[in-house]
C-alpha cells in the first residue's frame, strides 16, 4: 500500500508563510518511511515549490490522492472531502463561534480531525507548538512599541532603535541588534523619567519563554514579584528589571485562607479572584502569555484601568500574545496584524485608536505572531512534528476509536472520527 500525506498551501492572510512539514522533512519522510508528499503551489510560502520539488515532493492543486492532509490555521469548508483525515490548529476547543460552521462541515462529510494544540504528554504539556515563536515575535515587536509610545511623549529612550520583527531578516539579526541596544543602556543607562523599567511576564510556558528569551538579550535582573513594591528603592538604571508570575501570584482565594492549590483552582476557578491589580502600577510593560477561558478571573479589567488611570501611569504597553478578544486583559477588543499591530485603548472614553499615540495603554494583539519568523518557526514546528507523521499517515481510521493504532499522544488530540466528536470531546456538541 503507498502511502501519500499532503500539505495544504496556507491562504487565511498575506502574512502566513509558514508550513507544517519543511522540504527537509519530506525528503525523510520519502527516503526512511516511504511517505510522497503532494503540496500545493503557493507564492508566499517561506519554502518555495522549487524547494519541495528537491524533496521528492509533488507540487499540485490537486490533494486528494494524500490519506492525510496537513496545514497550520483553519481550512476553509468548501476543502474537505468526505472521510479524509486532516490535521491542523481547528481553534474549536474553546467553542470558538466563528469555526464551528467549518466543524459541522467536517462532522456532515465524516472527516477526522486531528488537532495540534492536543497533542501532549502525560502531564498535559503540549509537543507540537509555535508558542514560543509567538513569545519572541511578540516581545520584539512589544520593545518597538514602548519605544515609539516613549518617543511620541518626548522621552529618548534606546527602544527607539528596535523595529517590529518583520523588519529583521531572521532571529539571529534580532538578537544581534539586540546587543547593540544592550551595550547602549549599560554605557548610557536608562532616562530617569522611565526608569526603573519592568517588564511584568504573566505565565512562565513556551509562550513566556520565548518572549523572556528576547528580553534576556537585554541587561536584565529578574526579581520577585513580592519586591515590586520596594523597586523604586534603590534600583539600577542600567538594567531592565523582569518579573514572572505564576498563578500563586496571579489569584487568592475568596475565602480568606491563604494557602493556595493550583489544581482546585483549574478545577474550580469560581473559588478564585484575581489580585494582579496590585502589580500593575509597578510595571512598565505587561507580557500576557497565560491560556484563559472565561472560567478564569481576568489579569486586567477595563473598571480597574479607568479608575487608575492617569497620563503619568507607568505601564506603557501590554503585549497581549494570548489574544482573546475582551479576555484575561478584557480591553483587548480586537486582533492586530503584522502591518497595523498597535493599538491604543482609551479607558476614559472606553475607545481604541490603531497608533501607539494617544492617551491610554497601547496594545500589541497580533494573533499569528509566528508567521513574522515564518521559515525559524516552521523548522521547529516540523522538528517536533516529524516522529508522529508516519504514524499519524500510515493508521487505519476506519476502524473505531479503541482500536485505532496511534500514539496516545495523538489519539488524545483526535477530536472528529467518523465525523462524530470522540469521548474527550463530546462537551463541544454544546457549541455547534
Amino acid at each position: 500500500m503507498s502511502f501519500k500525506l499532503g500539505i495544504r498551501r496556507e491562504d487565511k492572510n498575506r502574512w502566513e508563510r509558514r508550513v507544517p512539514i519543511t522540504p527537509e522533512h519530506v525528503k525523510i519522510l520519502k527516503e526512511k518511511h516511504g511517505i510522497e508528499t503532494i503540496i500545493q503551489p503557493s507564492k508566499i510560502r517561506v519554502f518555495t515549490d522549487e524547494e519541495y520539488k528537491k524533496a521528492g515532493a509533488t507540487v499540485s492543486e490537486d490533494l486528494s490522492p494524500a490519506n492525510v492532509v496537513f496545514a497550520v490555521k483553519e481550512i476553509p469548508i468548501d476543502f474537505f472531502k468526505p472521510g479524509k483525515t486532516y490535521v491542523f490548529f481547528s481553534h474549536t476547543i474553546k467553542g470558538q463561534k466563528y469555526n464551528m460552521p467549518m466543524l459541522k462541515k467536517m462532522m456532515e462529510l465524516g472527516c477526522n480531525l486531528i488537532d495540534y494544540e492536543k497533542i501532549v504528554d502525560e502531564h498535559g504539556r503540549r509537543l507540537v507548538f509555535f508558542g514560543r515563536y509567538a513569545g519572541l515575535a511578540g516581545m520584539v515587536d512589544t520593545l518597538w512599541v514602548f519605544g515609539q509610545r516613549l518617543k511620541w511623549k518626548g522621552i529618548e529612550n534606546p527602544f527607539t532603535q528596535v523595529k517590529q520583527t518583520i523588519y529583521y531578516t531572521g532571529l539571529n539579526e534580532i538578537k544581534n541588534h539586540l546587543k547593540k541596544v544592550k551595550e547602549e543602556i549599560e554605557k548610557k543607562g536608562i532616562p530617569q523619567d522611565i526608569a526603573p523599567i519592568v517588564v511584568g511576564f504573566a505565565g512562565y510556558g513556551n509562550v513566556s519563554k520565548g518572549a523572556q528569551e528576547i528580553l534576556d538579550v537585554l541587561p536584565v535582573e529578574e526579581i520577585k514579584p513580592d519586591e515590586l513594591e520596594n523597586i523604586h528603592r534603590g534600583y539600577s538604571d542600567n538594567v531592565i528589571y523582569k518579573v514572572v508570575f505564576k498563578e500563586e501570584h496571579m489569584v487568592k482565594r475568596v475565602s480568606n485562607t491563604t494557602s493556595f492549590d493550583l489544581q482546585e483552582y483549574y478545577n474550580n476557578p469560581r473559588l478564585y479572584e484575581s489580585v494582579f491589580h496590585q502589580y500593575i502600577p509597578f510595571l512598565s510593560i505587561l507580557m500576557n502569555c497565560i491560556y484563559w477561558e472565561e472560567k478564569y478571573p481576568r489579569l486586567f479589567t477595563k473598571s480597574f484601568l479607568k479608575k487608575n488611570f492617569s497620563n503619568k501611569m507607568k505601564l506603557q504597553v501590554v503585549g497581549d500574545i494570548s489574544v482573546d478578544i475582551n479576555g484575561a486583559i478584557e480591553f483587548t477588543e480586537k486582533t492586530t496584524t503584522p502591518d497595523n499591530p498597535v493599538f491604543v485603548y482609551d479607558p476614559v472614553r472606553d475607545e481604541i485608536i490603531d497608533s501607539y499615540k494617544g492617551d491610554g495603554v497601547a496594545v500589541v494583539a497580533v494573533d499569528n505572531l509566528p508567521c513574522e519568523l515564518p521559515r525559524e518557526s516552521s523548522q521547529s514546528f516540523s522538528e517536533t512534528l516529524l516522529r508522529f507523521i508516519p504514524d499519524i499517515v500510515k493508521a487505519d481510521y476506519s476502524v473505531d476509536f479503541e482500536n485505532i493504532d496511534l500514539p496516545i499522544e495523538i489519539k488524545k488530540a483526535l477530536i472528529l472520527l467518523h465525523g462524530k466528536l470522540t469521548s474527550s470531546y463530546q462537551y463541544m456538541s454544546r457549541f455547534l
